[in-house]
């Protein structure tokens, strides 16, 4: 008996570690790919401005190829979700494609959007056509929605610890077993080291100088996190704003993009800048050593919230780097600590509110900013986490842990309500 359990248990490990192994080394160089794509359509827009008036057709195209093709896969990370939660079927390997073409073409020609949610989407799609492949039971098959969303994070930002971390906690950390957890870190250092052996490239941001911490230092973070909460629910309610908005009034679905691509494109010929559409690198890069505008973080949230409402594809969440950080380093005018502090807290603050991820976007903020950052980095993302409400950017998450418990103890009405 001691034998046979050794035995199966060794059969276990070895087959875990080889679908490790195959989504790691696919979802890295998909995400490379990404990656490098992303790179080349944002410098050919950014040298091609005339390019953002195709923005209507190209949202036209993509609302066609997603209403034809992609009705299940229209519902992106939150299909993902709802799949770990109460399996049903596959996730269609076609999401893949869909995504990746879809997302390239919003940041083409214009679109405000991120690509975490791009790389997750590609890499669950893989990886869930494993689970035919290995006869994965629906127990099993949850551990592989974990790995892709582990590895989809890890190698779109080139954070491994982050990535596995937070595709354990956005399913809610408390019900996952020790083999998730154990492959979960496996795949997202899998596929991260794949990216780098593709060359791709990471944007490195820094933070200078820490101060000591003290009591005073304790209520200026306090006060960050509080108001990086509230700017993580109102970009989640803005968000789902559009999305009902556009589902109500226009019912038939390829044209929602089309009549958003139209009012994006004349939004920006009158604005006169591109700061506020693709991805916003360079303006995270330059909130870390100079003061945003107090608008700028205003401005993403609205741009970003209708591209995705409208239908456009991407993701959520280097858009909300964008949010965090313009908006830490505008309250540098008013809080004495350091910009780059400021900015990197709320690069990882708002993040975490939005997702209801405390611990993931701690360790990221150790992992991007260094450890000397981390006692600013914990509580803000902690008290952000608090001050965000239940409503998050993905719909079919559901809320559990200590927020919820604090929530049900504070408000007798629904915690749907808040």
């Amino acid at each position: 008996m001691n034998y046979y359990s050794e035995n199966f248990s060794i059969k276990t490990l070895f087959k875990w570690t080889i679908i490790c192994l195959i989504i790691g080394i696919l979802s890295g160089s998909t995400s490379s790919f990404f990656l490098v794509s992303l790179n080349w359509v944002t410098e050919y827009r950014e040298n091609n401005s005339w390019i953002i008036w195709l923005l209507p057709i190209g949202g036209l195209f993509i609302g066609l190829v997603y209403h034809y093709y992609g009705k299940t896969a229209v519902k992106g990370n939150n299909l993902i979700l709802e799949e770990y939660e109460n399996p049903q079927k596959p996730i269609p390997l076609l999401m893949a494609p869909l995504v990746l073409i879809g997302t390239l073409i919003t940041h083409l020609l214009g679109g405000s959007a991120g690509r975490e949610g791009t790389a997750v989407q590609m890499s669950t799609a893989i990886s869930d056509q494993l689970t035919r492949v290995f006869k994965l039971n629906n127990s099993e098959r949850k551990t592989i929605l974990i790995l892709g969303i582990s590895a989809g994070f890890a190698s779109v930002f080139g954070t491994p610890l982050a990535g596995a971390i937070f595709a354990l906690e956005v399913v809610f950390f408390s019900r996952i077993n020790f083999k998730s957890v154990f492959t979960s870190f496996l795949v997202a250092y899998i596929s991260y080291y794949v990216v780098e052996l593709w060359h791709v490239k990471h944007t490195h941001y820094f933070i200078s100088s820490v101060p000591n911490f003290s009591f005073l230092n304790l209520f200026w973070v306090s006060i960050s996190g509080i108001l990086f909460g509230l700017t993580a629910l109102f970009f989640s309610k803005t968000t789902h704003f559009w999305h009902e908005l556009f589902s109500k009034y226009i019912s038939y679905p390829p044209v929602r993009p089309f009549v958003g691509g139209v009012i994006l494109s004349i939004s920006f010929y009158f604005i006169v800048t591109t700061k506020y559409i693709g991805l916003g690198i360079p303006s995270i890069v330059d909130a870390f050593n100079h003061t945003s505008a107090n608008y700028d973080f205003l401005l993403k949230i609205l741009f970003t919230g209708f591209t995705l409402g409208a239908g456009f594809k991407g993701g959520e969440v280097t858009p909300l780097f964008f949010i965090g950080a313009t908006l830490g380093s505008s309250l540098s005018l008013f809080i004495p600590l350091p910009i780059a502090l400021l900015a990197g807290m709320g690069f990882v603050a708002v993040f975490s509110g939005a997702t209801h991820t405390p611990i993931a976007c701690t360790i990221m903020g150790m992992e991007l900013f260094g450890l000397e950052s981390g006692i600013y980095i914990v509580i803000a993302c902690v008290i952000a986490y608090f001050f965000s409400g239940s409503i998050g950017i993905y719909s079919s998450q559901i809320v559990r842990g200590p927020k919820y418990k604090l929530y049900r103890k504070w408000n007798s009405s629904n915690l749907e309500d808040l």
